[in-house]
């Protein structure tokens, strides 16, 4: 027992061990384990220690101890295991040590599987002998449900160990150090067979279900091993597809969704061209790629025909709990991944064909029928919904046929939602194919039936009708009649629509990439049209004074400034939409003016003006000045972040205009000087995240864009100070934009542009070096999340980098600091020599390991981490040396 305990230990980690004395622990061992094997093979005389020996000895495997396979395979104990798991009395002892050696056979530390083919040889038969056993009768029934247990997926089972030798057996045949899969061709052999003889058990309905399970999983496991050989296309490779085609077949989801990994391998396998390097030249690569296509086209197009019934509705869809509908729609992304593989082999023409049949099958007993089972309709368009993207857009002889049978369909929620679906995914093939346009006008009617049926129809109509206007927009440019009834009709909520204000904004976006398409002055005028609907609403509340304004719902206002938001986004005329801006900034103003409190509605003004900012660029040089002047005096009593993050796209488009550069500084210093003053401690920046986050994006965006506004300027030294002092937040967007910036600091020498700045950022940060560096590696060492760590180390380095020797000393101090019943000389020194070795230019991207480990270190457990923060104190900006 004390055996047992003692290794055991070295797979514990309830012990707060340092990551060297484990490792040395574990040398330990492995040295002893041949006394271990001795006194355990002595022990076996004692038949009541006899699984306790067992257990021992799997442990000890477990280690890795690079024993012969010569030597394992005629060992006592491996053979006493392997009687034991045939005997009239199975163990569970014998399981695990046979569990293990298999494992074993497997790692590298133990010469891999070419080292370790005796062993293989010696427990693959022993385990494969034990299939008969489950048919006979004379068996006791506790022996049955052992050997039952060692063939089931799901337990503690042989099936699953059998199937791991056997696929790393298909491993080692494929290997190139083991010579190939002509000079392993008698293993294979010997292999194929014995799985191959499982196959009736697949369809024997006198099978227990979880061995079924377990047989379908090892036929599973043996393909996903096996594809490359499989995918010659061989005889005996067809055997196993056959196989596979079974465990597709079966009724049960869970079984039949185990060879779903296997057909996308094979898929990919089959299409890729790297499968068919070895072939030479194009003419031979092309023609071997045609062989195998045409080999597995049969399977895959078995393979359609299979799965696609698995996608249709239950009887019962309507009682479905939300568990199982989950489920059921997990089902349905799952096939159509697996239809998506088939079109990639069989080509979306062919995939299309077969799903076609079944769509017009189901048709057939379902047009116009209130009372006809939709199901197997909606099932049949989901499937062709799926390989939408495999179709080619100018097929001429099924898409034409499936877009005629949509408008005979009954206005069934369910199915219409699926119709409607369909259309969109097929935009491309309406604006390309020959005939695509003559159907345009049968499909928007369609949509709008789906917008006017039900909240899940309506929801998929505007979405394809967004994807019909960005796919087919040249050609509704001259229907934009027809559209904008559509949209006023959906935008004023008097058509009868089902449809959300945020689906509504499928048709704002729709509207607007067809606006693109027409000649700027046409587009004015049209853009006119599109904001009249949306800017009224608002208007009128404006009219209603400033008392109005403030106390109508947020939801009243954002609604219609969302919209204007979309419209500036997706009507791509830059002249155009920078008069509509500056026609509408009235509005936009008494909107600052008097909701300047309200986060939500500040947040939807601000998205619309960058995305005005964005897609007018210099053309809005008339309102710029204005909006900043706005949200700088709002800024200064609201705190708003957007007005943050709107000043940062402003920064992007105008901070290289010299013409801009006295409002950008007076705007910079504004926000700067107040959001410094706003975070004073890290509790500021704990309850602030936001402003946090967006201040520090602003400022890094400035570095990069108008670093001869923001470097110079007084508010420069403060933003460090300020990043210093929130480093540490725990909230992660505004920690990694803190570091961010930290590191656009660091790197500002890094480029000729920014060579002229290194004075300025070093009279900066030299004096705050030694209280960076102590902070950045309290970051590193439990300050803030492991998750962290990247971007700490990122920003050391870069701090390091620039500064090389005198970083150096930094660095020194700072690990001085930490006791050493923390963390010991030599896990210091290997720290401070990665550190001197990246001071030295030295690339340390591969050389990260003393960095982890003394995070690790570190972290090991709470007691250390408080005794290195402790000592680290990185909420103190400046600290003095305890003598």
């Amino acid at each position: 027992m004390s055996m047992y305990i003692c290794i055991q230990e070295a797979f514990s980690h309830k012990i707060a061990a340092r990551p060297e004395r484990r490792r040395q622990f574990e040398k330990e061992l492995i040295s002893s384990v041949g006394i271990a094997s001795d006194v355990l093979t002595a022990c076996l005389s004692l038949s009541e220690f006899k699984e306790q020996v067992l257990e021992a000895f799997a442990s000890w495997i477990r280690l890795r101890p690079g024993i012969p396979s010569s030597t394992l395979a005629c060992h006592p104990l491996v053979l006493n295991a392997l009687s034991s798991l045939s005997s009239e009395l199975l163990s569970e002892a014998s399981v695990n040590v046979i569990s293990e050696l298999i494992h074993y056979t497997t790692a590298k530390s133990s010469g891999g599987l070419s080292a370790q083919m005796p062993l293989i040889q010696l427990l693959v038969p022993h385990v494969m002998r034990l299939t008969g056993h489950l048919k006979d009768p004379s068996k006791d029934e506790e022996d049955v449900k052992a050997i039952a247990r060692l063939f089931a997926d799901m337990g503690d089972s042989y099936v699953e160990l059998i199937a791991t030798v056997i696929s790393e057996l298909i491993h080692y045949t494929t290997a190139k150090s083991s010579g190939g899969l002509s000079a392993q061709m008698p293993l294979i052999q010997l292999l194929v067979p014995h799985v191959m003889r499982l196959t009736g058990h697949l369809k024997d309905p006198s099978k227990d279900e979880e061995d079924v399970k377990a047989i379908a999983r090892l036929f599973a496991d043996m393909g996903d091993s096996y594809v490359e050989l499989i995918a010659t296309g061989s005889a005996e490779s067809m055997m196993i597809v056959q196989a596979l085609i079974d465990v597709a077949s079966h009724p049960e989801y869970d079984i039949a969704s185990m060879t779903f990994n296997f057909w996308h391998n094979l898929q990919v396998y089959l299409t890729e061209r790297d499968s068919y390097i070895s072939y030479g030249n194009e003419v031979s690569i092309e023609a071997e790629r045609s062989r195998r296509l045409q080999i597995f086209c049969s399977p895959y197009e078995a393979l359609v025909s299979l799965v696609s019934f698995r996608v249709q509705y239950p009887e019962d869809h309507q009682n479905l709990s939300k568990e199982d509908l989950k489920d059921f729609k997990q089902t349905r992304y799952a096939v159509g991944d697996v239809l998506i593989d088939a079109a990639s082999i069989l080509g979306g023409e062919v995939t299309l064909k077969i799903l076609y049949m079944k769509l017009v099958e189901a048709v057939g007993t379902c047009r116009n029928d209130e009372m006809c089972d939709w199901r197997p309709a909606e099932a049949a368009l989901y499937c062709i919904r799926a390989i939408s993207d495999h179709v080619s857009f100018v097929d001429t002889e099924v898409m034409p046929q499936v877009m005629d049978l949509l408008s005979k369909l009954p206005h069934q929620p369910q199915l219409l939602h699926t119709v409607c679906l369909t259309i969109g995914a097929y935009s491309k093939w309406l604006d390309a194919a020959p005939g695509g346009f003559s159907a345009l006008p049968s499909v928007i009617d369609i949509l709008m039936s789906g917008m006017s049926t039900s909240e899940d129809s309506a929801a998929a109509a505007a979405l394809a009708f967004r994807h019909i206007c960005d796919d087919c927009r040249q050609k509704l440019c001259g229907s934009l009649d027809g559209l904008f009834h559509i949209y006023h009709r959906a935008v004023s909520g008097e058509g009868g629509y089902k449809i959300s204000a945020e689906e509504a904004l499928y048709l704002v976006e729709a509207l607007s990439v067809v606006i693109t398409e027409l000649p700027p002055d046409h587009a004015k005028k049209a853009l006119e049209a599109l904001c009249l609907p949306v800017v009224s609403p608002l208007q009128e509340v404006i009219n209603q004074g400033p008392v109005a304004v403030q106390k109508i719902i947020a939801r009243e206002l954002t609604i219609h400034i969302d919209r204007l938001g979309n419209i500036f986004r997706y009507v791509n005329h830059p002249e155009a939409v920078a008069d509509a801006i500056h026609r509408l900034w009235p509005i936009f103003k008494a909107i600052f003016d008097h909701r300047a409190w309200d986060m939500r509605t500040m947040e939807a003004l601000c998205r619309a003006c960058k995305y005005a900012v964005k897609t007018s660029g210099k053309f809005m040089g008339a309102t710029i000045g204005v909006m900043l002047e706005e949200i700088q005096g709002l800024y200064h009593q609201h705190h708003q972040p957007c007005f943050l993050y709107l000043s940062s796209e402003v920064i992007k488009i105008f901070g290289s205009d010299p013409s801009c550069a006295n409002y950008l500084r007076s705007l910079l210093e504004a926000l700067f000087s107040h959001t410094t003053h706003l975070l004073t401690k890290i509790q500021d920046f704990t309850s602030r995240p936001d402003i946090a986050d967006d201040c520090f994006l602003l400022a890094s965006r400035c570095i990069r864009y108008c670093p001869l506004i923001f470097v110079p300027s007084p508010v420069f030294p403060s933003l460090v100070d300020c990043a210093m002092i929130g480093v540490t937040i725990q909230h992660r967007e505004a920690c990694t934009s803190i570091l961010t910036f930290l590191s656009d600091v660091f790197d500002l020498g890094n480029s000729s542009r920014g060579e002229q700045f290194k004075s300025i950022r070093d009279n900066v940060v030299v004096p705050r070096g030694a209280s960076l560096t102590r902070i950045l590696i309290a970051s590193l060492t439990g300050a803030l999340p492991s998750s962290r760590l990247d971007v700490v180390t990122y920003t050391l380095l870069a701090l390091i980098r620039a500064y090389g020797v005198k970083s150096l000393e930094w660095v020194e101090a700072t690990i001085t600091l930490i006791p050493l019943t923390a963390v010991t000389e030599v896990e210091k020194s290997r720290f401070l020599q990665a550190m001197s070795e990246a001071a030295s230019g030295i690339d340390i991207s591969a050389h990260t390991g003393p960095i982890e480990e003394l995070s690790d270190i570190c972290r090991r457990n709470r007691g250390v981490q408080e005794i290195v923060q402790g000592a680290l104190r990185p909420l103190e900006l400046n600290i003095v040396p305890v003598s």
